[in-house]
């Protein structure tokens, strides 16, 4: 007894000593440990969970602007501009997926204020490229400081280096791997058996033909890129991005969370123009797979797959989800119709904001020099005087890039 009794005190030590080297350091340097290592998007999580009816996780979608924008709202706030009752609140951080949407929501607490949660649904996270970017170490380096464990703890697992720490080699060779492994199935005959071979052969074969001009060098390096980017079926049963959305739906029944799936817009159009139709089938097969598996049991998939043209992606020249103004606003739309659903109470059309809107325009024109100049040149032009020159700009501003219908 007297042994057992000296082993329960001090194990009972020991586990004072660590409760208290935990609060220490959480105190001192575990938000500097999080900045370090890239995890301040847990700190950005945690205080939304009690201070948000509505968290939107997501990566560089929501966050993107272009250059030639009038208004710098992220997707999130154009969709909460609907529901000015409730409290929206974005966690994001660039090139992110589900691995690190489910590592967050695993810290969520019981009996906080959020209600319900937006996850960007990215098709491109489900590609060979992303699975084994090299972006991924980092990611889950990150990971280890998002567990669920004490935060001493995931520090020292951390120092370990236990995460699956692969070499920008080793993973450029798993990718190409799986380009060449994953057979492509299509419901007729198609001249290439996998993505491998069909890169090859847009490579070797199209635009060229005999002209080697830089703009026929350009296009094939873009096509190439869509396909080594598109050309992919979704396994369910291998696909880690289909685990993680998976268990992030397990967890937010479990939790009694509004779980809203937001499937964002990929230039559909260029993926035709470039490589052509067989590439826009595998990607509509993409997001019906998706669609099907999700869109059910009190879950809502947004389907944005085509809701934005082609002119209207922030790159040109590479595949992201970066949509100018035109294209955030229509991602928000639709994120709006599904909200609804959730919360018709609340739900406010915006058609009031339309004065909101051409006064902050105004704003950005009295603020430009440029811009300015150009209006006294204008109004002089026409016989009008300096505010009326800037009205009839505002609203052709407004009526040109802000303003659109639901669909």
């Amino acid at each position: 007894m007297n042994i057992l009794k000296k082993i329960g005190v001090r194990f009972l030590f020991l586990a004072g000593i660590f409760l208290l080297a935990n609060f220490i350091y959480k105190k001192t340097l575990w938000e500097q440990d999080l900045k370090s290592s890239d995890g301040k998007i847990l700190t950005d999580f945690l205080n939304a969970q009690d201070s948000a009816d509505v968290i939107y996780l997501g990566e560089s979608s929501n966050f993107a602007v272009g250059v030639n924008d009038t208004c710098s709202k992220n997707i999130s706030a154009f969709a909460a501009d609907y529901f000015p009752s409730l409290v929206f609140k974005p966690v994001h951080k660039g090139a992110i997926h589900a691995g690190t949407y489910l590592a967050l929501l695993k810290q969520l607490k019981n009996n906080v204020r959020v209600k319900t949660v937006v996850v960007t649904l990215n098709l491109r996270s489900f590609d060979a490229d992303w699975i084994n970017t090299k972006l991924e170490t980092s990611l889950m380096r990150t990971d280890v400081l998002l567990q669920k464990y004490p935060p001493l703890i995931n520090r020292f697992l951390l120092s370990l280096n236990a995460y699956n720490k692969k070499s920008e080699k080793q993973l450029e060779q798993d990718m190409l791997a799986q380009l060449r492994n994953d057979a492509l199935c299509f419901p007729y005959n198609f001249k290439y058996k996998n993505a491998y071979d069909w890169n090859v052969g847009m490579a070797n074969n199209v635009y060229l033909k005999g002209n080697k001009n830089k703009d026929s060098i350009d296009k094939i390096n873009l096509a190439c890129h869509y396909i080594k980017t598109y050309a992919f079926q979704i396994n369910t049963q291998t696909n880690p991005r289909i685990k993680d959305f998976d268990k992030i739906v397990t967890l937010c029944k479990q939790k009694n969370l509004h779980l809203i799936f937001n499937l964002l817009a990929e230039n559909v159009e260029y993926a035709d123009s470039l490589a052509g139709k067989d590439l826009v089938f595998l990607i509509k097969q993409n997001r019906d797979l998706l669609m099907k598996r999700y869109n059910k049991d009190g879950i809502f998939v947004v389907d944005n797959l085509e809701a934005v043209r082609g002119k209207d992606y922030i790159d040109q020249n590479w595949t992201t989800e970066h949509y100018n103004q035109r294209g955030r606003i229509l991602v928000a739309q639709n994120l709006a119709n599904a909200l609804k659903i959730i919360y018709p109470k609340e739900f406010e059309e915006i058609a009031s904001n339309k004065e909101k809107e051409i006064n902050a325009i105004k704003n950005r024109i009295k603020a430009s020099d440029s811009w300015m100049n150009d209006i006294k040149r204008k109004a002089k032009e026409n016989n009008l005087s300096i505010e009326e020159m800037i009205e009839r700009d505002a609203k052709y501003v407004y009526e040109t890039e802000i303003k659109f219908k639901i669909k």
